[in-house]
């Protein structure tokens, strides 16, 4: 068994499959395997799984083995990280997209950051993703998460070169996209047994579940950390198809509902509520703006409606963690600052 495997959801994703793989055989980390789950596809790229099963991924420096798991139906990210996480026993896991290149560099300076933790209290590491596009541009400093209920990518649209997104810092989340984990971390905060166990929540199937991953371990006391040095370029809505289109965003709005339910107090939530029906007030306005507003109302509806089916799997609250949940609330607090001054460079500075 290999120190760190690493889990790619495909789903119809054959035109990157190449792209990735290459990338992958060139890191300087070695002591790796590769799962790909396969969402049900039917672009050919089953054919090229099992073709990559027999011959692995060649490079100079050796091959790296691949194991491909072929599922019948699109089960989602949540369906295919889970199905990939049972069938790995690593301590390491990374969860990347399909359509992703990664430094060479990048698995290295993850670990990095696991062997400089003897305590093992940091879970996840996110990289700097950069924008596949333009490598000048960030696509994600790991994930953010304000107190209004807005999720978002910490730096994204703005210049690889901000001395504010050069260093290491503690994040609320890590982006699932190219993040490294803590498998006993992970295991942690399993729920379900059997086949049935899941890490990932399968009620959100795609967005937000990495966010709701990283609230889980934040509140049983793990931490999240960004490290620039690993940095991979991402294409960014390979799956969807667009950074807006109306199942995104019906799905983003639902499952906004779910993350703060399943992990909000009841009193926390009464004490956010204010910001989070700001929240939600604004996004309304923007979706209708720009052409989405029925899929955003009816994603939130749909939210609420489906309320019962998820309260089953709030985060447990104690007193003994009650340090963890003021942790999770300064952190919400700082990100809503500090989206907004991504938002203001971004928009106003151009910077």
């Amino acid at each position: 068994m290999k120190k760190v495997t690493v889990i790619i959801p495909n789903y119809n994703g054959l035109k990157f499959l190449d792209p990735c793989m290459s990338a992958l055989g060139k890191q300087t980390y070695r002591d790796f395997c590769v799962i790909i789950v396969d969402n049900g596809s039917t672009d050919g790229s089953v054919e090229k799984l099992k073709e990559l099963e027999k011959t692995g991924i060649r490079s100079d420096a050796g091959t790296i083995p691949v194991k491909a798991v072929y599922l019948s139906e699109n089960t989602g990210f949540s369906g295919a990280v889970n199905e990939g996480l049972r069938q790995t026993d690593s301590e390491f896991v990374i969860l990347l997209n399909n359509d992703t290149e990664a430094d060479p560099c990048y698995m290295e300076k993850m670990m990095d950051v696991m062997a400089a933790d003897p305590h093992g209290r940091v879970a996840a590491v996110s990289p700097l993703m950069l924008s596949l596009k333009d490598p000048s541009v960030i696509d994600s400093a790991g994930d953010g998460y304000a107190v209004c209920g807005w999720a978002y990518q910490r730096g994204v649209g703005r210049p690889a070169d901000r001395p504010e997104f050069a260093r290491p810092s503690a994040i609320f989340s890590a982006c699932a996209g190219a993040a490294l984990y803590r498998k006993s971390a992970l295991d942690k905060i399993v729920q379900g047994e059997g086949t049935g166990r899941w890490w990932f929540d399968p009620e959100f199937f795609a967005y937000l579940e990495d966010v709701d991953v990283s609230y889980r371990l934040l509140l049983s006391g793990y931490r999240s950390v960004y490290e620039p040095a690993a940095k991979v370029l991402h294409a960014g809505s390979a799956t969807s198809g667009s950074r807006y289109n109306p199942f995104k965003v019906r799905l983003a709005a639902r499952n906004n509902v779910y993350l703060n339910v399943k992990n909000m107090p009841l009193l926390q939530l009464l004490i956010n509520l204010p910001f989070l029906l700001a929240g939600v007030l604004v996004k309304q306005i923007f979706f209708i703006v720009i052409g989405f507003g029925g899929s955003y109302l009816k994603g939130f509806l749909e939210g609420i409606g489906k309320i019962p089916r998820v309260w089953q799997h709030r985060s447990r609250f104690s007193f003994r963690r009650l340090p963890n949940f003021v942790r999770a609330e300064i952190l919400m607090i700082r990100d809503l600052f500090l989206y907004a001054r991504d938002l203001f460079c971004r928009k106003v500075l151009k910077r």
